[in-house]
């Protein structure tokens, strides 16, 4: 196993990694909407979607993989009335690649944000 660790997604905000190397496999852990410095962004389910995109696409680059390679996302998402704007944001960062994806709702996220997301995906070849 190897930890993948960059500066362009926020860092672990407890006893976790932003993601693990096994293989050719890569697995996020869930990202929230955090600057890189930390700072949580927006309290619009847009702003906050497009930040987590853009954590989990800096996490996969650090592992040597970028969103064309993920096979599943994961979303936990606040509120399911946000759904489909939340859809239509994903569907701009997987517009000709779809993986595999499942989205629940949840009672509350860290730091008390709208969305959190992880993936798996494969190194790029």
């Amino acid at each position: 196993m190897k930890k993948i660790e960059t500066t362009q997604a926020p860092q672990a905000i407890g006893p976790y990694v932003q993601a693990i190397q096994v293989g050719d496999l890569i697995y996020t852990s869930g990202q929230i909407p955090l600057t890189p410095e930390g700072e949580i962004v927006g309290t619009e389910i847009e702003i906050q979607t497009h930040q987590v995109l853009k954590n989990i696409s800096a996490v996969l680059e650090a592992a040597g993989s970028d969103l064309r390679h993920v096979i599943k996302t994961t979303l936990f998402i606040k509120d399911m009335e946000q759904f489909a704007t939340i859809n239509e944001i994903y569907g701009q960062y997987f517009a000709d690649h779809k993986p595999a994806r499942s989205c629940v709702e949840v009672a509350r996220l860290p730091k008390d944000v709208l969305i959190e997301m992880e993936v798996v995906a494969m190194r790029k070849k």
